[in-house]
């Protein structure tokens, strides 16, 4: 993969050198053609797929703008939105439910062997189908009026930094941001793009990849499992992903800088949080903020009048859908519903929770926030072990009961070795994001001195070149 990300930025060079000299318009055309490009050298069959959504949605915004009349709004609304979905489920979900479907009829007495199709998963086509669904509800609430430019609205579906995965920027920021004319400075190539950039690579590339070896290989033993083991599974999958992710976010946010975007944050410490709903706050918050304004917010609305019941009710169905969209497999939705039971038990003891008395001492209310961030990262990591289950809910659960029936330093596994590896890859990055929550501020290390900001680039350059791991694998995200 640390080939493949060179290439990448070959790439990037090849299309920022022209994007440099050319005037607004041209600018825009160029990362048109180039995001095509992009998404063609994947598989060039799916472009057409995203223009399909791209040219109705389109023509649906313009539509549903121009009408006064509410029905016919709506219709092209639904329109969007069916399209969209009948897309998106039919390339996700066909076979999941089918073969669901079929187990129930044969569990009902019936005998039925359904033909499963052989279906290739488009990249980033959940990121890209909720974009463009937001756009049409947007302007049919009236928060933003549809382009009128099909190119703008194309590159802003298609806009190679973030397409594949994320973050699920909104109408009313990315495409602003491409209507207007960019102010593209060295300074923010050279300065805060590059940094992130770097420092992105390095949370992929060092942290995320060598963790992902060690998490492969505590996860993979066959039954009984081991409770240590288990845990430091949960450790190592719990920072594979968040490094893997985040590193992808900040990648994708450099690039912005460097062409004079502004890409939103899409993670700000998510194991510095003390409850769930901190944490997603703090957590792919594109997705978070998504689903709050479109799935709960609505939802909760519509069910205002049964009170505490219907605010369960739509934080439930919201986060079982959350599950969902991650992925075709039960042990998905099953993690959205231990989010979904996580959110509706914070609300509920909320209050209760509220009178709990904190220390009147500054040191002492540090270790109660050192102890519940330490006891809800445990939370956290429960729930990576779902997750990571791999369609497997039976396999998540055993590894979850031997967290508490078989906890023992066992001999199958060297453990010691795989504690010691991930200390050793965890280290720097620990350092880095304590300093950013003391300082509050995830530009820190950016911001700091120029001998320091040296020295920790040189350290950074060398582990990711001594250590680093040159694979063929690819974000995890890209699979969603």
């Amino acid at each position: 993969m640390l080939f493949k990300f060179i290439q990448f930025l070959v790439f990037f060079a090849a299309v920022y050198i022209p994007y440099l000299f050319l005037n607004h318009k041209w600018q825009n055309r160029l990362l048109l053609v180039a995001s095509c490009i992009f998404y063609a050298a994947w598989d060039w069959r799916f472009i057409f797929l995203i223009f399909v959504s791209i040219t109705i949605d389109y023509f649906c915004g313009l539509r549903i703008d121009k009408s006064d009349n509410d029905k016919v709004r709506k219709y092209f609304l639904l329109l969007s939105i069916f399209v969209n979905l009948s897309i998106l489920g039919f390339f996700k979900y066909f076979n999941f439910f089918i073969a669901n479907f079929s187990r129930l009829i044969n569990h009902l007495g019936f005998s039925i062997h359904p033909q499963m199709l052989n279906i290739l998963l488009p990249l980033g086509i959940s990121f890209y189908t909720f974009k463009t669904i937001s756009y049409t509800i947007d302007v049919y609430t009236e928060k933003i009026k549809p382009t009128r430019s099909y190119r703008d609205y194309a590159l802003f579906v298609s806009f190679f930094p973030l397409i594949l995965a994320g973050p699920i920027m909104r109408a009313g920021d990315l495409l602003r941001q491409i209507a207007s004319p960019r102010k593209v400075q060295l300074e923010g190539f050279y300065k805060e793009g590059c940094y992130l950039i770097f420092w992105g690579g390095f949370q992929k590339f060092f942290v995320a990849d060598n963790l992902a070896i060690i998490a492969n290989k505590l996860f993979n033993p066959s039954p009984p499992y081991n409770g240590i083991m288990v845990l430091l599974a949960a450790y190592a999958f719990a920072f594979q992903i968040y490094c893997d992710f985040a590193g992808y976010s900040n990648i994708a946010r450099g690039l912005g800088k460097c062409m004079g975007f502004d890409i939103m944050v899409n993670f700000n410490l998510p194991y510095f949080a003390t409850n769930p709903q901190d944490f997603w706050n703090r957590w792919h918050i594109s997705l978070s903020n998504w689903l709050r304004e479109y799935l709960y917010n609505p939802i909760s609305f519509s069910l205002r009048r049964w009170g505490v019941w219907g605010v369960s009710i739509a934080l439930m169905a919201t986060f079982l859908l959350c599950g969902l969209w991650h992925g075709a497999y039960w042990n998905y939705i099953i993690w959205g519903g231990y989010w979904g039971i996580l959110l509706i038990s914070y609300a509920l003891l909320r209050p209760l929770l509220a009178k709990i008395p904190n220390p009147k001492k500054a040191i002492f209310q540090k270790v109660w926030f050192f102890i519940r961030v330490i006891f809800f990262f445990h939370v956290i990591c429960f729930g990576w072990v779902i997750f990571k289950a791999e369609g497997n809910a039976t396999k998540a659960f055993s590894m979850l009961q031997s967290l508490f029936c078989n906890f023992h330093w066992g001999r199958g596994v060297d453990i010691k070795y795989s504690a010691m590896g991930m200390i050793s890859f965890l280290w720097l990055l620990g350092i880095v994001e304590i300093v950013q929550y003391w300082k509050n501020d995830p530009m820190v290390v950016y911001k700091s001195n120029s001998i320091l900001k040296v020295c920790f680039c040189i350290l950074c350059l060398y582990l990711l070149l001594s250590c680093g791991v040159a694979s063929e694998g690819s974000f995890i995200y890209f699979q969603f």
